[in-house]
């Protein structure tokens, strides 16, 4: 079949898992929040993602899409978008420059509002296409990196707009980040090594809501799970459920298997790998390909081996040691899976579509910086994600109502 078929099988696949997306998007359709407003977008170009550009054009908005990370694009997928009237300038494979050529053909649309997973195209636009910020009122950004670069942006005063928060809404953290993340991570790691997990020593670096979710989700698999961390408070959360917390200096003669999951770079250096048994297998979950130090294995490896596996790179060391990356280090979830199943994106892109729509209304009225999705959009999503799926909870009687909002009342 050809490519566009082949996208539009993808995306009618996807859309069954979203009934929360696809009931927004039919909102939307009825009252057109983003009427003749232009979107540039810069995030991972999968079928989900295409279910929420699909909401979005419903809605009334123009839309270019290019890519978060080039080897998570699905090229059938960008096709089918494209006969949707999205202009998609993505590819998959691309390298380094295109990538950014890319970013740079989707904000030649002239957007009003951004969408952001990364920081890539804002930072594009504060950097290589200022004539544009005059032009734009508002973004939204969808990871946890993103988050830390836009945070320091504003702590800077260099950031131009506000930008919503959209990673870190409670349903995101919980939904996304812990379940998606741990699910989808382990998922790329067999699909490309076909490795057995239970008895494995398995060190997650970092203990956020994603290394939360990879540490459970290895756990339940029957590994022993170190954890390594720079924070004290998370480093005390991991001992006190039952995790190993070691420094990644000690933990690299033990592991058997490396996840990286934190936001930062270099997490894993020279001297770990250096350290590591023979067969150790390193394996990237944070944005960018930069937690893993790829130029320092390149040069302690005497041989390389590409594709010995799919996504699965082989690094012999001078002492014979092998040492196999995934993925290129880049985020594994999505280069050697297909990212968070349909059913979790579902929850974080009706935030993302109902965000976009609040900032559509409320833009001129914030001034630069990163804010938070209001609570109602939070709660909103659950709610309708709990209709879908057929679940009813409690709500307070008007007797409760009134003890929560009174301090009169005492024991």
């Amino acid at each position: 079949m050809d490519l566009g078929e082949s996208g539009e099988r993808q995306i009618s696949w996807a859309a069954r898992s979203m009934p929360v997306l696809t009931a927004i998007g039919e909102r939307f359709a009825r009252e057109r929040p983003l009427d003749g407003l232009r979107i540039a977008a810069c995030l991972h170009v999968t079928a989900e993602t295409a279910v929420l550009m699909g909401a979005l054009k419903a809605g009334g908005a123009e839309i270019a899409l290019a890519a978060s990370n080039p080897l998570s694009t699905q090229d059938d997928v960008a096709e089918a978008l494209r006969t949707y009237g999205v202009a998609v300038h993505a590819r998959a494979g691309v390298d380094r420059a295109t990538y950014y050529r890319h970013i740079d053909q989707a904000l030649d649309i002239g957007p009003d509002l951004v969408l952001d997973d990364g920081c890539d195209l804002v930072n594009t636009l504060h950097t290589e296409r200022t004539d544009l910020l005059p032009g734009v009122s508002g973004g939204c950004e969808e990871t946890t990196t993103g988050i830390i670069r836009l945070r320091q942006m504003a702590a800077e005063e260099a950031l131009r707009f506000p930008v919503v928060a959209v990673n870190d809404t409670r349903t995101k953290r919980m939904f996304d980040n812990r379940y998606g993340t741990g699910q989808s991570t382990l998922d790329g790691i067999m699909r490309a090594t076909n490795a057995m997990l239970a008895g494995r020593t398995v060190v997650v670096a970092g203990f956020g809501f994603c290394g939360r979710g990879v540490a459970e989700r290895a756990k339940g698999l029957g590994a022993r799970v170190v954890v390594t961390e720079i924070d004290a408070v998370k480093a005390l959360d991991a001992t006190l459920q039952g995790y190993e917390v070691r420094p990644m200096a000690e933990a690299a003669a033990v592991g058997d298997l490396f996840i990286t999951v934190t936001g930062n770079r270099d997490v894993v250096r020279a001297e770990h790998l250096a350290a590591m048994k023979d067969g150790a297998i390193l394996a990237n979950a944070g944005h960018f390909d930069v937690e893993i130090d790829v130029r320092a294995l390149d040069d302690l490896a005497v041989e390389v081996h590409r594709g010995v596996r799919p996504s699965t790179d082989e690094y012999v060391l001078a002492d014979g040691r092998r040492l196999l990356l995934l993925a290129e280090g880049r985020l594994v979830n999505l280069t050697a899976a297909e990212g968070h199943p349909a059913a979790v994106m579902d929850m974080s892109f009706s935030a993302q579509a109902l965000a976009v729509a609040w900032l559509a209304r409320e833009r001129r009225r914030l001034a630069p910086g990163v804010y938070d999705v209001p609570e109602e959009i939070d709660h909103e999503v659950a709610r309708l994600k709990l209709a879908a799926t057929g679940i009813s909870i409690d709500t307070l009687t008007a007797d409760q109502e009134a003890y929560l909002h009174s301090w009169r009342v005492g024991s």
